[in-house]
């Protein structure tokens, strides 16, 4: 964080509140909001969804303005290697959607979907190990949508595909945990997301052996000192992940993939393709398998393009400026 925070009307003044069409549904949603802010570092971004509560929203805030105001701790590497992101979309979609990954050796694919069975799970990730081949990549995330016996019987069905993990499986980290005994005899790593991003404790996953490894997210967590802190104090490897960023945001979540020590996993930075449109003529796409690590600049048409319309404007700046206050209070 800058030593002090930049004044409230200055952040007011350069925000630009967009809503951006998606390719295909993801997370229930087909358009995705965001708050773009113009800082003496270049844009950065406040993007948490809409249906967050303001003193988690806030983590996020303390992210944009960081990396919009704040210092930026030296990067290990210039390009982070990403995954392809497959929504829950039907076996006969998942080859279009592939396509619009280049190079990538990973996929990660949404199961647990509300609404969809175990069966329309099995279906989407049998198709999408038979287009990657034997040697790709096939991660899952359930995004805490199993119980613990759901999660044990799901991960026998999918076994067969050869996973390399599954993503938080089920909510609570005592959950967590027993899934993990449960499967470890299948060697199948068990990856935590939600119980680090929305946790008031965000290392009580790796205490417990919960998790054999974390998934990271800059805007979530605070930003990329904070981010690298839980990393540090975490011990185990990590996945630089995004939350449907626009690229502004995913070049926020690639900086800080270029400060992690190791990074043992393809990252989940390469959302870009998700979006039917960007905030900038050059998105932080994956070329060869991954997305360089560099600033983003936007485009005003593209911000005048898509803009939010007046009631969502105004509910961000609102929203901003309640988030600022407990900032502030923060601070003091």
């Amino acid at each position: 964080m800058p030593s002090a925070l930049p004044p409230l009307d200055e952040l007011l003044a350069r925000a630009h509140v967009v809503s951006l069409p998606l390719s295909t549904r993801f997370r229930g949603i087909t358009l995705r909001e965001a708050m773009i802010l113009e800082g003496p570092n270049g844009a950065t971004e406040f993007s948490p969804f809409t249906e967050y509560e303001d003193a988690e929203a806030a983590t996020w805030l303390r992210a944009g303005i960081e990396f919009g105001w704040g210092d930026e701790p030296s990067p290990l590497r210039r390009r982070i290697p990403v995954n392809a992101t497959m929504p829950a979309v039907a076996p006969d979609r998942v080859e279009a959607v592939l396509a619009r990954y280049d190079g990538c050796r990973t996929v990660k694919v949404k199961v647990a979907e509300r609404g969809q069975s175990l069966a329309d799970d099995v279906a989407r990730v049998a198709e999408v190990r038979r287009l990657m081949g034997p040697e790709g990549r096939v991660r899952l995330d359930a995004n805490a949508g199993w119980n613990v016996d759901e999660a044990e019987r799901a991960i026998h069905a999918l076994a067969e595909f050869d996973l390399e993990y599954v993503e938080q499986p089920c909510p609570s980290v005592e959950e967590l945990a027993e899934v993990r005994r449960r499967v470890t005899h299948m060697g199948i790593p068990i990856a935590a997301d939600e119980s680090v991003r929305k946790a008031d404790d965000p290392i009580a996953v790796a205490r417990a052996d919960a998790a054999d490894l974390l998934i990271v997210k800059a805007q979530p967590l605070g930003g990329i000192h904070r981010a690298l802190a839980i990393v540090r104090e975490a011990g185990l490897p990590v996945t630089v992940s995004s939350a449907l960023d626009t690229s502004v945001g995913l070049a926020l979540g690639a900086h800080l993939a270029a400060c992690v020590p190791e990074l043992p996993y393809d990252c989940g930075l390469g959302t870009a393709s998700l979006l039917a449109a960007d905030v900038t003529d050059e998105p932080l796409l994956a070329h060869g398998g991954s997305v360089d690590v560099r600033r983003v600049d936007v485009s005003q048409r593209m911000l005048r393009d898509y803009a939010a319309p007046p009631e969502r404007d105004a509910w961000w700046r609102d929203r901003l400026t309640r988030c600022y206050a407990l900032l502030s209070h923060d601070e003091h």
